[in-house]
């Protein structure tokens, strides 16, 4: 049997396993042969099934863009999946059902980083959060100690609930953002019990923020359509997705300024350079683990691949970010980069994230107190000696020992 005789499926490359590797000190060896050769790459998921694996910039871009990818359904009963949701089914969309419930005016109200006390907030706690750790002595968990407190700190004060209830509603953030290819029974009982704490919120008078503006909303007959649960929800996904999102990047960014510490030093040295380095950590961290999910709503051409409606696509923001064709030499660090701001770790279209300023500075006032209060941080262990965290929708140090 000669090729021309060959169905086309015989012909197309194998199918290969994704994710390509939990580890978050390098880019994964595939990513860049993907790009060159095939951009647009049949895979097969966490849960089993097959995908497209999207991994250049522009068709990145195309596919974040285009409306016709849609993020709602790739919750829908019978669809390919990435991996076994962990929450239920009609809060994977959980920006369109805040704007569709009326409340996306009150949400991004909350997440504005220019919220009155908020960046005075960030910059105590992140000073009272590092005099703690240096005070118990050399060596510390940087993540355990700093990165998850401060971020989990930042969301209770913007939800209007006590800083000390972080902690428990952290507990939940393990199994919530696993990659399994079954359910997982520990999901439902951590959404359950969050749910009854935002629950309880709703009807604290000592509640403040989002929450207690969220509460009000209840004495308001244009909003009679909300449930507590819709109310509830609101709360949970926010400190859920914010926290993973915030600390993980932070995480990462901490993780890349150790493997560069010709760059922690400029901005030792420098700090109006922390914004510009900011957005350049942003683009070459690898704190995404998986692809972002869409499912095509009709039959759509991405590149060379026809993809048919109902079918998985995943977008691979490290494609993107490392794509020399949209950023020059893209594995060095460049604070002067016209186009830095450009990457995909924040999404695209209209999914694109709605707290990207505050991600930013929140992560900008954290460097910025370490730089202050810890000069000399750095790696307490070799960089190989990070035991990563696998099967999680986020590449986490387990731990992250420092010293200075």
């Amino acid at each position: 049997m000669t090729a021309e005789t060959l169905a086309p499926e015989a012909l197309a490359p194998p199918v290969i396993d994704f994710p390509f590797s939990w580890r978050g000190d390098q880019l994964p060896r595939q990513v860049e042969e993907l790009r060159e050769k095939t951009p647009v790459r049949r895979v097969r998921t966490i849960a089993g099934d097959e995908a497209w694996l999207v991994s250049s910039y522009a068709l990145c871009k195309q596919v974040l863009e285009d409306r016709r990818f849609s993020l709602k359904d790739t919750s829908a009963p019978g669809v390919p999946r990435q991996y076994a949701l962990t929450i239920p089914p009609e809060v994977v969309n959980n920006m369109g059902n805040i704007t569709g419930a009326g409340l996306r005016k009150a949400v991004l109200k909350a997440l504005n980083p220019k919220a009155p006390g908020l960046q005075d907030f960030l910059r105590s706690y992140a000073a009272e959060l590092i005099g703690s750790f240096t005070a118990d002595g050399a060596p510390a968990d940087l993540r355990e100690q700093f990165t998850d407190p401060y971020s989990s700190g930042m969301h209770c004060r913007i939800l209007g609930i006590p800083t000390a209830d972080g902690a428990k509603l952290m507990r939940s953030l393990h199994i919530a953002f696993m990659n399994s290819a079954c359910p997982i029974t520990g999901a439902k009982l951590n959404w359950d019990r969050d749910m009854a704490y935002m629950v309880e919120r709703l009807d604290d008078p000592a509640t403040t923020g989002l929450m207690a503006e969220l509460a009000a909303l209840r004495e308001d007959p244009e909003y009679a359509h909300l449930t507590d649960e819709m109310l509830a929800t609101v709360g949970v996904t926010m400190f859920g997705a914010g926290v993973i999102s915030t600390a993980g990047f932070l995480t990462m960014a901490l993780v890349s300024l150790f493997q560069h510490p010709q760059l922690w030093t400029e901005l030792r040295e420098d700090r109006s350079k922390i914004p510009a380095a900011v957005d350049e950590l942003l683009r070459i961290n690898l704190s995404i683990a998986d692809g972002l999910p869409r499912l095509a709503t009709e039959d759509i051409q991405v590149g060379e691949v026809l993809v048919k409606k109902g079918e998985l696509v995943l977008v691979l923001p490290e494609g993107g970010n490392f794509d020399p064709e949209a950023f020059a030499d893209p594995q060095k660090i460049d604070l002067e980069r016209p186009n830095n701001a450009q990457h995909l770790s924040f999404g695209g279209g209209q999914h694109y994230c709605p707290a990207t300023a505050l991600g930013k500075k929140h992560a900008e006032i954290a460097i910025e107190a370490l730089v202050e209060h810890t000069p000399e941080l750095r790696l307490a262990v070799p960089i190989e000696q990070l035991v990563w965290r696998t099967g999680f929708m986020k590449r986490l140090p387990e731990r992250l020992p420092v010293m200075w």
